[in-house]
């Protein structure tokens, strides 16, 4: 599978109240499910009116129908090429 990285503009969602964040996971996790495993969930970053949230999916098509069904937008869909870290510079 490739890794992508998700932009989502959820306006306010950085104010939004722990429930409202399980709800919305349990949401995403539940879609998730419906559609296999060809799509997995591994993180997101919240900011003030977006997320970022990195997924491993077979293709761009599987995460617009995560999009589609759970109702979160998908804004901005970039699959990450290559990782780099600080180790990077020791090898």
């Amino acid at each position: 599978m490739r890794k992508f990285i998700i932009e989502r503009d959820l306006p306010a969602i950085g104010s939004a109240e722990r429930e409202q964040l399980k709800a919305a996971a349990a949401k995403s996790n539940s879609v998730l499910h419906q559609l296999g495993p060809d799509i997995q969930w591994v993180e997101s970053y919240v900011a003030s009116d977006k997320t970022f949230c990195v997924y491993m999916a077979k293709d761009e098509n599987i995460i617009r129908e995560h999009a589609k069904i759970s109702g979160f937008p998908a804004n901005k869909i970039t699959e990450v090429r290559k990782m780099i870290d600080p180790t990077t510079a020791n090898g």
